[in-house]
């Protein structure tokens, strides 16, 4: 990704490249927003710096940048969603435990708030899209008749913007795209042109192609990675999104549940769905007598991070359920729970400091019993799925508060 370029320094120290940048901050999108609201964070600037400091990056690269022992996290096949990231994570531990070991690399003791950090940064890195083809966005800029109205490199129609000579970065192209819509869409009906529809990589390759034009350097803040995930929340509510949109069965009903259809896609991804419903987005606000909003970059970075972390924390888990993997996921043949149960290991009913998912997931991670290969008689080390690991950290929270269901 190439917002985080390593140095090349014994502990391959990540950092963010010299650039005003916003941080990535995911925060649970679902319920009421309240002036109070006490929202967690997990903060992705903050996961590089672990990435580097823990020494995640002896091993793993992320789009190429970091070691080869193990495999690209920026390749991470499945969806990102925080339980999904806490998966992997427990599943591979014992292989990576031994990797380690091999490499001579002492497994570092993680805390609460750097594995939800960590765990941000692994969901954040496909927001990016890798860089788009040159040759592509200008054949796309000609067959969208982009042309007719845009001017590029001394070649284009005058009607709009010379976008040739503009600092263009996907965050100011997609609130330029959706203030300036409801213009263009008129501009191209008294042409006689229609309204062109767009895909994520289309506008991927038209952005590589406007930026191949432009000779003069950035002025402005480059926002190379989402923003604010609960500046988004209030600006979705500040600006009526949620008259139309519900999210998690919370707001209008419109317009579809977004935490039904959200996916983990990139900026431009989100950008170009904007785009394309725009016509049935504004018709149905004339209808309803709401004004047109308008998006600043900062305001869209930050709606689009809140959009790109509605699945992030979507899958609560179930208590019950919980208590029930322990048992069947073998777990109480290391553990005890209220006493019952074997006793090498700590008994879960006595664990503290497990109050949010992040402190369960660290606690999972700094197992001290990892056993790869069993020995005759040894329990194996237990497959989780994420709902399984949604299940148990919602157990585990539970005991940690007092709230433990009941059944034991």
């Amino acid at each position: 990704m190439q917002s985080y370029p390593p140095t090349r320094t014994p502990t391959m120290r990540w950092h963010l490249v010299g650039m005003t940048c916003l941080v990535v901050t995911l925060t649970c999108p679902l319920g009421t927003l309240t002036a109070q609201d006490p929202l967690p964070t997990q903060n992705a600037l903050a996961g590089s710096r672990v990435f580097g400091s823990a020494g995640c990056s002896l091993c793993h690269a992320i789009n190429g940048l970091g070691g080869t022992h193990g495999p690209d996290l920026a390749r991470f096949p499945q969806s990102r969603t925080f339980y999904d990231l806490a998966t992997a994570m427990w599943n591979h531990l014992p292989g990576m435990v031994a990797q380690m070991d091999k490499l001579g690399i002492e497994r570092p003791h993680l805390s609460g708030r750097e594995i939800g950090d960590l765990i941000a940064l692994l969901f954040s890195v496909g927001y990016f899209d890798a860089p788009g083809d040159v040759d592509r966005g200008q054949a796309i800029f000609a067959q969208k008749r982009c042309v007719a109205c845009h001017q590029v490199a001394g070649t284009g129609g005058v009607i709009g913007p010379n976008l040739g000579t503009a600092d263009v970065t996907p965050i100011e192209f997609a609130a330029g795209m959706w203030n300036h819509g409801p213009a263009m869409s008129e501009a191209m009906r008294s042409q006689g042109i229609q309204r062109p529809r767009f895909s994520g990589a289309e506008l991927n390759d038209l952005i590589a192609y406007l930026k191949s034009t432009t000779q003069s350097l950035p002025t402005g803040p480059l926002y190379v990675v989402p923003g604010l995930a609960g500046e988004g929340r209030r600006t979705f509510v500040e600006k009526h999104c949620n008259d139309c949109h519900a999210v998690g069965g919370q707001g209008g009903s419109g317009a579809p549940d977004l935490a039904e259809r959200a996916r983990s896609s990139s900026l431009l991804t989100f950008a170009a769905a904007m785009w394309n419903k725009a016509p049935a987005m504004l018709a149905s606000m004339q209808a309803r007598g709401l004004s047109v909003p308008s998006l600043t970059p900062r305001e869209m970075a930050n709606l689009v991070s809140y959009m790109y972390s509605v699945k992030y924390f979507a899958q609560a888990g179930d208590a019950r359920r919980g208590r029930q993997r322990v048992r069947d996921r073998g777990c109480l043949a290391c553990h005890a729970l209220h006493g019952r149960g074997e006793k090498v290991a700590r008994d879960f009913a006595v664990m503290v400091g497990l109050d949010s998912p992040a402190a369960v997931i660290a606690a999972l991670w700094n197992h001290v019993l990892i056993r790869e290969a069993p020995a005759s008689g040894q329990p194996a080390w237990p497959r989780m799925g994420s709902r399984d690991i949604a299940d148990l950290t919602a157990f585990l929270q539970s005991l940690s508060t007092g709230r433990s269901p009941s059944g034991r």
